[in-house]
């Protein structure tokens, strides 16, 4: 079995006792990104949309890191704030997935780091 953690100064730092990704066995399982501008640590000011475009920014610098990319993205999870911003979150989503788009989950959660509107996690292959 093979580990590595990813870090990227693409993407926020961890903030808290966890690594923005592991690739195992081929596989890149990253955290969950929320929508911090990893230039200066800030949540971005915006509605769903810019907070979705940000988080999925995130998680594109981090596969790179990692090795790979958007296109190798087997599953996401989306947490959102409320159910009702889910139309506006998918119509970014639905612009860096294209194609053949991965499997994924989309749930409300009560709260979310930061109080930020979205969080969304991923599976791909390295």
């Amino acid at each position: 079995m093979t580990r590595k953690i990813v870090a990227t100064d693409g993407a926020p730092k961890a903030i808290g006792p966890y690594s923005q990704a592991v690739v195992m066995d081929g596989w890149v399982f990253a955290s969950g990104q929320i929508a911090i501008d990893p230039a200066t640590g800030n949540v971005v000011v915006g509605d769903v949309a810019v907070q979705t475009r940000r988080v999925l920014d995130n998680l594109k610098a981090v596969l790179s890191a990692a090795g790979s990319g958007l296109d190798r993205v087997a599953k996401t999870t989306v947490f959102l704030r409320d159910m009702n911003d889910f139309a506006a979150m998918n119509a970014v989503y639905a612009e860096y997935f294209p194609k053949d788009p991965p499997a994924r989950a989309t749930v409300q959660a009560a709260r979310l780091p930061k109080d930020v509107a979205v969080e969304i996690d991923l599976v791909a292959r390295a």
